[in-house]
């Protein structure tokens, strides 16, 4: 007899709206082994493979910018049941030492990304949707304070980014599929409530 699927979700939102932080507060809600969280970030081709704008700039914010195919067929592997490795991405930091995630089967399965119902094949295999939105100023604040954090970026360079790259996807890609989401979670302050009003969702179907 084949174990029953994992319940997947799928947890979209533009840049800096708080999906990471939503995520962490959302698991507070569950013990080890009850969430497997598939996350797009770790997936973006390599840093020369990356499309460049018209002032040769990398952009990591468009749907080419990430292995598609290899997304989907991990996805489909930890449906099936099947644990995966795959190899941290590390963005501008060329110094840095990935680590191999390791992701185990678990009967919630998160998928997490910009791209995660924009990618059709993706969006099919989500049982909920999820999209997360915030006011831009504080959008802005989070980015700065991640990728100069995560990433190696200054301050130019990330408002920059923000504004050639971030807002044209997400207002011509991400945002227009946001009715299509089954619930769309402000995250311009706190999401505790959010966060216990899924997990409680998501406990009363185990």
């Amino acid at each position: 007899m084949n174990p029953k699927p994992p319940y997947t979700i799928g947890i979209t939102g533009g840049s800096g709206s708080g999906k990471t932080h939503f995520l962490k507060t959302l698991s507070t809600h569950f013990t080890e082994g009850d969430v497997c969280l598939l996350s797009q970030d770790h997936y973006y081709k390599p840093i020369h493979q990356q499309p460049r704008d018209e002032n040769g700039v990398e952009n990591f914010d468009l749907p080419i910018s990430i292995d598609r195919e290899l997304f989907h067929a991990d996805l489909l592997k930890l449906k099936s049941g099947q644990p995966i490795q795959k190899k941290e991405y590390t963005f501008n930091k060329p110094t840095a030492q990935p680590h191999i995630l390791e992701l185990k089967p678990a009967p919630i399965l998160i998928v997490e990304g910009l791209f995660v119902q924009y990618f059709e094949e993706i969006d099919a295999l989500l049982d909920l949707k999820i999209f997360m939105e915030a006011k831009v100023h504080l959008k802005v604040a989070r980015r700065i304070k991640r990728d100069q954090t995560e990433r190696g970026y200054d301050v130019a360079d990330v408002l920059y980014r923000f504004e050639h790259h971030v807002m044209p996807v997400f207002e011509s890609l991400i945002e227009p599929l946001k009715h299509k989401a089954d619930f769309i979670i402000p995250n311009n302050y706190n999401v505790e409530v959010s966060a216990t009003v899924i997990a409680g969702f998501l406990k009363s179907r185990q």
